[in-house]
């Protein structure tokens, strides 16, 4: 049996829903991405008026919005009600490493790196500040960000995405394996 509440869900659960929804959204005219909200909300709040880029229709795209809130609800229910302070499932290998680094398999976010007395450190800070600019920037310089391109792009056969996606996988390969090492 499964258990839903505490583990990632397997592919074979996890997969077929997201093309369910892939298919609803493709049936109804819609296009998947999350870095996309960032232009809705700044054209929402007037940023339209002094800059060319946020001049467009964004009443068109509130059902992006909603998603993009369902994210964030899910998020804090998923945190809170839904919490779960077993260990997952990890590979003793991997866990070894996270262990050399000392981050322990606590939950299925590490304190160390997610709690609040990370953020407050000045090595939290600038990794947050860091990360969320090289993300920002990324997914804005790729077009979209990794869920837009992995999963709407390569579903409509789109070559500027099969070329994003091999990027965001060498940009994880590396980060895990050369500055992951350095900064922990």
């Amino acid at each position: 049996m499964i258990d839903f509440l505490s583990q990632p869900w397997p592919w074979y659960i996890a997969g077929p829903l997201i093309t369910v929804i892939m298919v609803s959204m493709f049936f109804f005219g819609k296009t998947f991405g999350v870095s996309s909200n960032l232009s809705t909300i700044c054209a929402a709040a007037g940023a339209g008026k002094k800059i060319e880029f946020f001049r467009f229709d964004w009443k068109s795209k509130v059902w992006n919005l909603i998603f993009l809130a369902g994210l964030v609800i899910g998020g804090v229910i998923s945190s809170t009600i839904l919490k779960n302070p077993d260990k997952i499932d990890l590979n003793p290998k991997t866990e070894e490493v996270l262990n050399a680094h000392g981050i322990m398999n606590e939950g299925v976010l590490p304190v160390e790196l997610f709690g609040l007395d990370a953020l407050f450190t000045m090595k939290g800070f600038l990794i947050l500040l860091i990360g969320g600019f090289l993300v920002g920037f990324g997914a804005r310089y790729a077009g979209g960000c990794t869920s837009g391109h992995a999963i709407s792009g390569l579903s409509n056969l789109q070559l500027p995405s099969l070329v994003a996606v091999i990027g965001f996988f060498i940009g994880g390969l590396l980060m895990v394996h050369l500055l992951f090492p350095i900064i922990f």
